[in-house]
């Protein structure tokens, strides 16, 4: 496995698929960086040589990625929770963020039902 900003990323694969393992690179920048480095998308990353791995490693090296990204990203929610606006509210009380219904959804993010025990009938 190829090693690019300490992820390893699959063999097997297309480079353009293995750049989007790395945290902080989507399938639009590894475009941008395989055409920045003049590789083709189609070439599989076991068939990579040296020289174009290094190519790829220095340009993506300029992006914002993996640890420095996570950090920037808890940053700024931990500030919006400071501020107390509306987003840092919905963070800290672990609800969705951008507006989704939570009435009957939203488990993903609000976690397993809680039972509420109800009235026993008469």
């Amino acid at each position: 496995m190829a090693r690019i900003l300490n992820v390893e990323i699959p063999n097997n694969k297309r480079v353009v698929i293995s750049l989007t393992y790395i945290f902080g690179i989507g399938k639009s920048r590894a475009q941008e960086i395989l055409k920045q480095a003049e590789i083709s998308e189609d070439i599989r990353v076991k068939d990579l040589s040296e020289e174009q791995l290094s190519k790829i490693r220095d340009i993506a090296s300029q992006y914002m990625t993996e640890g420095d990204l996570r950090r920037e990203v808890a940053i700024n929610i931990k500030r919006l929770m400071e501020i107390k606006c509306y987003r840092g509210i919905r963070h800290r009380k672990g609800m969705p963020v951008r507006g989704q219904v939570t009435q009957k959804n939203a488990r993903t993010r609000k976690g397993p039902r809680k039972t509420v025990a109800g009235k026993k009938g008469k």
